[in-house]
């Protein structure tokens, strides 16, 4: 039933843009104590269905700025690849921390920032 419950509301997450591994790695990682390399793998594989469901509502919409398409691709190419290398040179717990930092940086940037107004895709401004 946890399962259930996390990729449920990872999917609820990832439909939104908000990161499905925001709850999923969590989950895994404290109520199903598993180790963190696993959970960021189930994670990885997690998150391409729903990545393809997103991008296809956003094209749909008009929502994708063609523009900066190749250059976002390529840089978030290279940090996946990065990130492979470095999950595998660095300990579980090292990732850890490193994952738990960067939802604490994430959440007080939202808390501060708050929550901005939905902006026109950039073809509909004049």
């Amino acid at each position: 039933m946890i399962i259930f419950a996390a990729a449920l509301f990872s999917g609820i997450a990832g439909g939104m843009g908000l990161g499905g591994g925001a709850v999923l790695i969590p989950v895994l990682t404290l109520f199903l104590n598993m180790p963190q390399k696993q959970a960021q793998v189930i994670n990885l594989i997690y998150f391409v269905p729903t990545a393809v469901i997103a991008l296809t509502d956003h094209i749909k919409n008009k929502r994708i700025e063609k523009n900066i398409l190749p250059p976002m691709t390529a840089a978030g190419v290279m940090g996946c690849i990065i990130g492979a290398f470095a999950a595998m040179l660095l300990s579980g717990g090292i990732l850890r921390r490193m994952f738990g930092l960067f939802m604490s940086i994430m959440g007080i940037r939202e808390l501060v920032i708050g929550i901005r107004p939905e902006q026109e895709p950039a073809q509909n401004r004049q």
